[in-house]
């Protein structure tokens, strides 16, 4: 499949809003064995991408590429932690379709993982600037665009996670695709789709996505990063300007009313902060990978952690819930 859903639905914006295809969709959907009360399904964005690395950034690149050549962009500027997936799978992508990439990397706990993926970072071919703070980082930010402007074209500035109105785009498409699954049968309608939300594009795109597809599904969004405003406001608000954009340019659709209610925010599996490992995340990664998933504690386990805890509690109804793996590494 090289066209989008999306495009699919709204033929209007083949001109208008272009999309390039980095991965082979569908991803897979399939029930997962967890010993919780209601079903659980899992949509895995793992293995989405033909590049060197996957998940679910892979699928906001497919709008933001294409973009950044729209608005003939030689770099895209965007902003990470040290052990960002982000701002390696923005650096592979653009080098790939000659598009340069700098990073402005904020600390956070380093283990292993963040340790490795400095390493990639560094061979991606992105420029990397250490602004180890979030305050530093937005005082440096006009030194950077001067830094990165190639004769009078500025760079792309992207915030963190991709989560523009556009990068949103990639999960209103993900969203279409879980509903054309359902529709062909390989998956029941799910009553809440469980997502990390680290800087709020998965999780709004979602909403605004499952909205357009016509599904009663509730998007369940795990907040992990507590250094951006995550609330269902600001999401809901992110996903009102995607909606804009469709409409900028060109898509005819009814008003979909979005509403801050319309998506359940939880925020009681952070623990100490953005970064930082959590038993509860330990504990859920093992489980996971019990049922063949290989998850990270910064997004994907804390994610999952909520979802058991959730479950047991009663609070999920009587499902079926899906999972969504958002975490995408490749091994050499």
């Amino acid at each position: 499949m090289t066209d989008s859903l999306l495009h699919g639905r709204f033929p209007e914006l083949a001109d208008t809003l272009p999309f390039l295809r980095l991965g082979d969709p569908p991803t897979p959907v399939r029930e997962l064995v967890l010993g919780t009360r209601v079903p659980v399904w899992c949509k895995d964005e793992s293995g989405y991408g033909s590049g060197g690395w996957g998940g679910n950034k892979i699928r906001k690149l497919e709008w933001l590429l294409p973009e950044a050549r729209r608005r003939g962009a030689r770099t895209i500027l965007t902003v990470g932690g040290t052990g960002t997936n982000w701002g390696l799978a923005t650096a592979l992508y653009a080098r790939e379709h000659g598009i340069e990439t700098a990073l402005a990397l904020v600390d956070q706990p380093e283990d292993d993982h963040v340790r490795e993926q400095l390493q990639r970072l560094k061979s991606s071919g992105a420029t990397l600037h250490f602004t180890h703070s979030k305050l530093r980082t937005v005082l440096c930010a006009p030194w950077l665009v001067v830094r990165h402007t190639r004769g009078r074209t500025l760079p792309y500035l992207l915030p963190a996670g991709g989560s523009s109105p556009i990068g949103t785009l990639g999960y209103v498409e993900g969203a279409l695709e879980l509903a054309a699954q359902v529709r062909s049968g390989t998956l029941p309608e799910p009553t809440h789709l469980v997502t990390a939300v680290g800087s709020g594009g998965t999780a709004a795109g979602l909403a605004l996505g499952l909205r357009l597809a016509g599904l009663r599904t509730r998007v369940l969004g795990v907040v992990v990063n507590d250094t951006l405003p995550l609330d269902a406001e600001h999401l809901i608000g992110l996903a009102k300007r995607t909606e804009d954009v469709l409409r900028t340019r060109g898509a005819q659709f009814a008003p979909l009313g979005l509403r801050p209610d319309d998506v359940t925010i939880v925020r009681d599996w952070i623990g100490p902060g953005y970064g930082h490992e959590t038993p509860a995340a330990v504990a859920a990664q093992k489980l996971g990978a019990t049922a063949g998933l290989e998850l990270e504690t910064v997004y994907t386990a804390k994610a999952l952690a909520a979802l058991i805890d959730l479950d047991a509690r009663g609070e999920l109804g009587d499902g079926p819930v899906v999972f969504l793996d958002t975490y995408g590494p490749r091994h050499p």
